[in-house]
């Protein structure tokens, strides 16, 4: 079994497929305006949107527009820096969150939206928290050795 992709069921094709094309700038590499589905290349990743409703129809089902609001994936997105991409981004898409340190997770991070309310981060490793770890391991190291070192007197 390969993995080849994620696609997400969007009930604004259009919308979506312009956000992704023209604001965050994804290579389009299959589909158009009137296709209801694309395929977006983005650093060796491909992407896919398709109506949700024509997926539901294909699988047989009933199409409902009660959806449950309720984040169940994410789009995560490793920058060089969150502080440059969130300024550059910011007047293209409307941020849910500003650039936060994660302490606990190691990161720092900023949230968006696509027009279909997916969750997108973006994301850099701490500075902070990898010194923090440099630390740790160091004091961590130095106390074993200590401890080692009285056993083998």
């Amino acid at each position: 079994m390969e993995f080849t992709h994620t696609r997400l069921l969007v009930d604004n094709y259009k919308e979506c497929l312009i956000f992704y094309r023209n604001a965050l700038g994804f290579d389009v590499t299959w589909g158009d305006e009137s296709s209801n589905y694309a395929d977006f290349k983005f650093n060796g990743t491909t992407l896919g949107v398709f109506e949700r409703k024509q997926m539901v129809e294909a699988n047989g089902e009933d199409f409902s527009t009660v959806i449950e609001k309720a984040d169940r994936t994410a789009l995560i997105f490793k920058v060089k820096s969150v502080e440059e991409t969130y300024q550059e981004l910011k007047r293209k898409v409307e941020f849910i969150t500003k650039p936060t340190e994660q302490e606990d997770w190691g990161i720092k991070v900023a949230q968006f939206r696509d027009p279909a309310g997916s969750l997108i981060e973006i994301y850099e490793r701490s500075k902070i928290n990898n010194s923090y770890i440099h630390i740790f391991i160091k004091l961590t190291r130095a106390s074993l050795t200590g401890r080692l070192s009285k056993h083998l007197c």
